[in-house]
């Protein structure tokens, strides 16, 4: 599939110094685009392994929360390379926190990271992504922006990434910039950690019975940048393994051996 796609030459993706983000820069870079990597960490060694492997890449010194740094980073990004055509919003913090024990300081910091963040990176390359022709913005939300999840900052941050979605992408369909979000189900990444128990259990209603890969994830995330997507605007992609569609019934069945 990927032979037959093709992608924007540049693409910013943030959150990329590790993990998720990590990987769909190396595999943007892979296949041909140049990824501007911005993060809050040091991305530099991202950025060694793409070159090394041939590839091309940048790194950026980005706080997502802070508005004014997004201007400077597309700043960056117009004088060094002259267009933009993706942005992946993979920057994004989780705390498993039900609604009483979440402090105000998580519930604030939740909304600035996961909601804030990818509305002031949205508003700062709209311009730069329309002088480029147009491109495609991919919002990496969470199945717990899709169904009732029990920790409040997250889902609450999650549901409102993927209404913000859903208004950018008719606001910017007029200048051919696409605007979708990833909805990732239980996916082996550092968010995870040390919730074994925690993903045990919320195994049983995934019908295909394990966690999702980091590849799959960004095969999604790369479907949606690329020219094999460009009448798909304001979409969900949900990449669960069937548990928000299936899941409780699923849960249902294995547990009782009934369907009805």
């Amino acid at each position: 599939m990927s032979e037959s796609m093709t992608y924007p030459g540049v693409v910013l993706v943030t959150g990329g110094a590790a993990g998720m983000g990590a990987h769909h820069a190396r595999t943007l870079a892979a296949r041909g685009s140049h990824v501007c990597i911005a993060d809050v960490s040091d991305s530099s060694g991202v950025v060694d392994d793409i070159v090394s492997a041939g590839g091309s890449a940048s790194a950026h010194l980005l706080d997502v929360t802070d508005a004014e740094a997004w201007v400077r980073v597309v700043d960056e990004i117009r004088t060094t390379r002259g267009e933009l055509g993706g942005l992946v919003n993979n920057a994004g913090i989780s705390r498993r926190l039900e609604f009483m024990d979440t402090p105000n300081d998580i519930w604030e910091l939740t909304m600035k990271i996961n909601l804030f963040g990818p509305f002031y990176g949205m508003k700062a390359v709209a311009p730069l992504m329309r002088e480029s022709g147009g491109g495609s913005i991919v919002n990496i939300s969470s199945i717990a922006g899709q169904i009732g999840y029990f920790s409040p900052a997250y889902s609450s941050s999650k549901w409102g990434l993927t209404g913000l979605s859903k208004s950018a992408a008719g606001n910017f369909a007029q200048w051919g910039i696409r605007v979708n979000s990833v909805h990732p189900g239980l996916v082996g990444t550092a968010l995870l950690g040390g919730a074994n128990d925690f993903v045990a259990a919320s195994l049983k209603s995934v019908p295909f019975g394990r966690m999702g890969t980091l590849d799959e994830i960004t095969e999604a995330v790369l479907f949606l940048l690329s020219n094999s997507s460009t009448y798909t605007t304001g979409t969900e992609l949900t990449v669960d393994g069937g548990l928000v569609s299936n899941g409780l019934y699923h849960r249902i069945i294995a547990e009782t051996g009934e369907l009805s």
